[in-house]
């Protein structure tokens, strides 16, 4: 999958309707690391800020972020780190 991070924008704005989605693909920072692969596309930092997520512990609120995700954590994602929280 060539633009990992667009399907990621379409999957969390679909599962969640975030009012704040910021998504960057930190994968040049893992160079070296276990699951990089060059041209990026395999670690992720995601900030989401949705309405969907109130009244949901921290962990709950993560699982629905992977539920979202689905099968991109398999691959190509290596790693996805998580900023969860209930939108204004």
């Amino acid at each position: 999958m060539d633009d990992v991070r667009a399907e990621l924008e379409r999957r969390l704005t679909e599962a969640l309707q975030p009012e704040r989605l910021v998504i960057a693909d930190e994968s040049e920072r893992h160079r070296g690391h276990q699951g990089y692969k060059p041209g990026g596309n395999t670690h992720f930092r995601v900030e989401v800020r949705a309405s969907s997520l109130a009244g949901l512990t921290r962990v709950a609120q993560q699982r629905r972020v992977y539920e979202a995700v689905g099968d991109l954590m398999n691959a190509p994602i290596h790693a996805l780190a998580i900023d969860a929280r209930p939108g204004d």
